[in-house]
């Protein structure tokens, strides 16, 4: 952990940033990546179930419990060096709609059947993505683990040589029903990707959620809304195979 300035942020290695608080707002999400990602809410107005791998500082959790309140949230998290720091990050103990596990993310998704409404992926150690969290077989269990309708939300290094090949994976897995966009900070791609039906929505459909949902929450949904309707072309996936 390092302190400055009245922020307090993870590290696993310097200078990569794990997570990032603000100590005297500690829901607020600070770093420009995990408000991009919390754009699932314009594809998926109303989750009632959110599964998270990877709790870091868990700006996310907090988030969506405070934001999300009738929602069920858990979070995955391999190491417990990192849950040992819960609580100096100002994470909430487990309650009937909010819990922490730890366990292998990828092991957590294997097996489970259309249960959440939307999987956050934002799992990262020392050397980067864990190769089980970006395989072929992940992204599938992911789909299955979704229900229809479901949306997967994956946070990627655009740094990473394997980019593009994690990107076409999950077109695999999800059927090409995939949106890539980039955090406007840093070096991190999101791909959203949604379990069936209509995808992507139209500039009727996402306007008319942005216009509810502004309002509830500070997390830039204009900017990402934007992103969304002009996606990166491409979307690497005709460079990369399924492997």
């Amino acid at each position: 952990m390092y302190e400055e300035n009245g922020e307090l942020s993870l590290h696993f290695s310097f200078p990569t940033i794990q997570s990032r608080m603000l100590k005297a707002d500690p829901e607020r999400l600070i770093l420009d990546y995990t408000r991009t990602m919390m754009g699932f809410l314009l594809l998926q107005p109303k989750p009632e179930r959110i599964a998270m791998i990877g709790l870091g500082g868990g700006s996310l959790a907090k988030y969506c419990r405070r934001r999300l309140p009738e929602a069920d949230f858990t979070a995955i998290e391999l190491l417990p060096e990192v849950l040992a720091l819960r609580q100096a990050f100002g994470i909430p103990g487990d309650d009937a709609r909010f819990r922490i596990i730890c366990a292998d993310g990828a092991d957590f998704v294997r097996g489970v059947f259309e249960a959440f409404d939307v999987l956050l992926v934002d799992g990262f150690d020392r050397d980067g993505q864990p190769v089980q969290l970006c395989s072929a077989a992940f992204y599938d269990n992911c789909h299955a683990a979704l229900r229809p309708g479901g949306v997967l939300v994956v946070n990627l290094c655009a740094d990473d040589t394997a980019c593009g090949l994690y990107i076409g994976r999950i077109g695999e897995s999800f059927d090409q029903k995939t949106i890539v966009v980039t955090a406007d900070e840093g070096e991190n791609r999101i791909v959203f990707a949604c379990k069936g039906g209509h995808f992507p929505p139209t500039f009727a459909e996402l306007t008319g959620r942005l216009r509810s949902l502004e309002p509830l929450h500070p997390v830039d949904l204009d900017q990402t809304a934007q992103k969304i309707l002009r996606p990166e072309q491409g979307n690497d996936r005709r460079r990369n195979r399924r492997r």
